[in-house]
């Protein structure tokens, strides 16, 4: 399950100690679109291994802040709270699976 995150529960989720992949879009964003249904299998196959989040940036400009996000899609991933890794654009599943599994 994708969970939704805002600036609200931002802090819930940072705590973690899962390994978070954070999917940053936009609902006009059509690269972003077509990443949710990739986003949504991979919350399926890793569930209870990371979390798997989805952020609207025009709701949460806080968090797109602190990411320094540029463009969306952006996925970034979590650690122990921290960023330590970021991707930018629609990219495929396999990308993503390897850097949330290098975080296992």
């Amino acid at each position: 399950m994708v969970v939704e995150v805002n600036e609200q529960n931002f802090a819930e989720i940072k705590s973690s100690n899962l390994p978070v992949l954070l999917d940053i879009g936009a609902t006009w964003c059509g690269p972003c679109k077509a990443l949710a249904p990739i986003v949504e299998e991979i919350a399926n196959e890793y569930e209870g291994k990371a979390l798997v989040c989805k952020v609207d940036a025009d709701e949460s400009p806080a968090i797109t802040s602190e990411f320094r996000v540029r463009g969306v899609p952006t996925v970034v991933f979590l650690k122990n709270g921290a960023a330590v890794d970021k991707t930018v654009g629609l990219v495929a599943k396999e990308t993503l699976t390897e850097k949330l599994n290098a975080l296992l």
